[in-house]
């Protein structure tokens, strides 16, 4: 059985056996990592109280200080030594070497010449990591999504960085990578869908068959790293405006072009994510709480769970 953790302003669901729990309860949870060497080990940053790590598959939380602003926008964990990165809002990223007990900010970031123009519509005075892509291969490698600003890429662990990388979408919402493919960087963005084939130096669009354009949720299946899943709405207001979002799941298999699998959606899927104790399935969630389950690659779904509120999922083997 997996274990899923959906986080939300209102608490952090923990899922597991057919049993939701909450906890970490109105902290304004915004999104979460877990380790990839340990399913109980969570990371959860939020709207304006920092960062909290749980050591015991989210029974208890610790408070982290030492990333200097409340607003934790993005968290990632590296997959070959343990680094933990976190984004914030304005738009800085930190990295810790010892699971949270001490911050270094990689201050160059926000010398990149593109900076200063860096803005978020609806709080057009600043801008915030919103999605960080880690290496398979190479520790030093980080790619960030500055919404709003581009796609960022350091080669030296943070000491120096890339500015807007060719071909990448502004507007980056979520970056996604696959342990198959250790080369690949999927980008969901506000303008469409990315991908990158050398960890993020350069970029093209493939868009064929989105009839939606502001794409938000991204997952890879399990196995195979070219059967890929987006959510996505005509726009930012019909995504975010609490109103019927006509939102839409898209499928895209090897290099074919774009299909939907639900269409004419109520609420906006925020969050996707592949299932990984089964290949073809993944679980969906939704804005009001709701978290679908599809076995057939998401020709069909079934309810999974409800939850009070979700802004993002990150579903692990037990």
């Amino acid at each position: 059985m997996s274990r899923l953790y959906a986080a939300a302003d209102r608490a952090v669901a923990v899922i597991e056996n057919g049993r939701v729990e909450l906890t970490l309860d109105e902290r304004g949870a915004r999104c979460l990592a877990v380790d990839p060497k340990n399913p109980d080990t969570v990371y959860v940053g939020t709207s304006d109280e920092g960062l909290f790590k749980s050591s015991d598959g989210g029974r208890s939380w610790e408070r982290l200080s030492g990333v200097t602003h409340p607003r934790v926008t993005s968290v990632a964990v590296s997959p070959i030594d343990g680094a933990l990165y976190a984004g914030t809002e304005p738009s800085s990223l930190f990295v810790s070497r010892d699971g949270g007990g001490s911050w270094l900010e990689l201050e160059r970031l926000k010398n990149l010449p593109s900076a200063p123009t860096w803005s978020f519509p609806p709080r057009p005075w600043t801008s915030h990591v919103r999605s960080i892509a880690l290496s398979f291969e190479d520790p030093d490698i980080i790619v960030a999504g500055i919404e709003l600003g581009g796609v960022v890429r350091s080669k030296d662990g943070g000491e120096s960085w890339q500015d807007q990388r060719p071909g990448a979408y502004a507007d980056c919402h979520t970056l996604v990578t696959h342990t198959a493919a250790p080369n690949t960087v999927y980008e969901a963005a506000g303008d469409g869908f990315a991908e990158s084939e050398d960890f993020g130096e350069s970029w093209a669009a493939v868009d064929t068959g989105l009839k939606h354009r502001y794409v938000w949720g991204l997952a890879a299946d399990r196995d195979d790293p070219t059967l890929l899943y987006v959510s996505a709405a005509a726009g930012p207001g019909q995504a975010h405006g609490g109103g019927f979002s006509d939102a839409a799941i898209y499928r895209r298999r090897a290099v074919a072009w774009w299909e939907p699998v639900a269409e004419g959606l109520a609420e906006f899927p925020y969050a996707l994510a592949a299932d990984p104790e089964t290949a073809g399935a993944l679980y969906a969630g939704f804005g009001d709480g709701t978290i679908l389950h599809s076995l057939d690659a998401g020709t069909s779904w079934n309810e999974f769970a409800r939850v009070p509120g979700l802004d993002a999922l990150a579903v692990v083997p037990t």
